[in-house]
């Protein structure tokens, strides 16, 4: 029997916020809610690589933060009320954020929510997903 864990992490698509990546996004977290002063989102866009430098973040996540890899970000603990802060910081919406998580076009993700959601065929197991050819 799946753990309650294991069965949320088959969910395509699907990063629970455990603790053991609370942890290893911490200092992700706290660079993104860093943003929240004015003072410190202009220094970020005037020099990003160096206002990331002030926080301990391993070479994985700043890369992830430089290219907005924003789904990267969630796997490496980043929690999305947090990542918001970055989000607004570029001037963009959950929206467009959620879409890029997707890979999806923005326009296409907002005309599927509109219409329902994900079909729930193929998206409840990562076993019925159909492999990468």
């Amino acid at each position: 029997m799946k753990t309650i864990k294991e069965q949320l992490e088959d969910i395509p698509g699907t990063y629970v916020f455990t603790k053991e990546r609370s942890r290893l996004g911490l200092h992700l977290n706290l660079f993104c809610t860093s943003l929240l002063k004015a003072s410190n989102r202009e220094e970020f866009l005037k020099d990003e690589k160096a206002y990331l430098a002030k926080f301990p973040l391993t070479e994985e996540q700043g890369r992830a933060v430089l290219e907005r890899d924003w789904i990267g970000m969630v796997r490496l603990g980043a929690n999305i009320y947090h990542l918001s802060k970055l989000g607004g910081t570029d001037r963009r919406t959950f929206q467009y954020m959620a879409a890029c998580m997707t890979g999806m076009p923005q326009e296409d993700y907002r005309a599927m929510m509109l219409a329902g959601g994900r079909p729930l065929e193929g998206n409840r197991s990562k076993s019925e997903q159909k492999p990468h050819a």
